[in-house]
């Protein structure tokens, strides 16, 4: 569990609230609008309003005792710049800014960020890699190489056992887990796993890897 405050409490800054506090972290929202706090103050661990431009605002939330510190300001990016950079100067041990070009992240790296994040660019990659590929369900980026995809199995796989299948002899790829009919997973089965028609395999595997099992997969159906 971690102490986590939360500058700007837009549609980004709201979803960031809610799932972390889901994982169980103390979680401290701030805004200058009270409007935007409303539906959070039952649930937050504490909420408050006021304009975190004002060094005595951010002086009054004691910033160095928190683990994490996100600066959420999506539509008044001076704001951004001029709130990562006092949160820094007064000791924020770490703190990720939220941008959506890269000349933004460029200055708050500058001014005092740690990590600056792109939920825009993130969401708008991780879409378009998913609907350009036929048969994956879901999509994770590990690098520029590497990603865990979720796909059906090869026509070849259904009622052999993963060993048997020798998939990752065969097609560079690791079964990292299975999606059943209902949702459920299975994390890193065993290779003696029976596949099933109507699962979802998790593999891990490069890109062009993937693609190419990609094409069989489709082809085989």
């Amino acid at each position: 569990m971690k102490s986590i405050l939360i500058i700007g409490m837009g549609r980004f800054g709201h979803h960031l609230a809610q799932n972390l506090l889901e994982l169980g972290n103390d979680v401290m929202i701030i805004d200058s609008e009270e409007s935007r706090l409303e539906d959070m103050v039952p649930y937050a661990t504490s909420a408050k309003i006021g304009d975190c431009t004002n060094p005595e605002v951010l002086k009054s939330l004691g910033v160095r005792n928190f683990d994490l510190i996100f600066v959420c300001i999506g539509t008044n990016f001076q704001s951004s710049l001029e709130i990562t950079s006092l949160v820094k100067e007064m000791g924020g041990r770490h703190v990720v800014s939220k941008a959506t070009r890269d000349i933004q992240a460029k200055f708050l790296l500058r001014n005092g960020a740690d990590e600056v994040i792109y939920p825009e660019k993130d969401i708008a990659e991780k879409c378009a890699e998913r609907y350009s590929m036929d048969n994956v369900f879901d999509y994770i980026e590990l690098d520029d190489d590497y990603a865990v995809y979720e796909i059906p199995p090869m026509r070849e796989w259904i009622g052999k056992a993963i060993r048997e299948s020798d998939i990752a002899r065969r097609h560079s790829v690791m079964v990292l887990g299975v999606r059943d009919e209902s949702g459920e997973k299975r994390i890193m089965p065993s290779a003696d796993y029976v596949v099933k028609a109507e699962e979802h395999l998790m593999v891990l595997g490069e890109r062009k890897t993937v693609s190419r099992l990609l094409r069989q997969i489709g082809e085989g159906k």
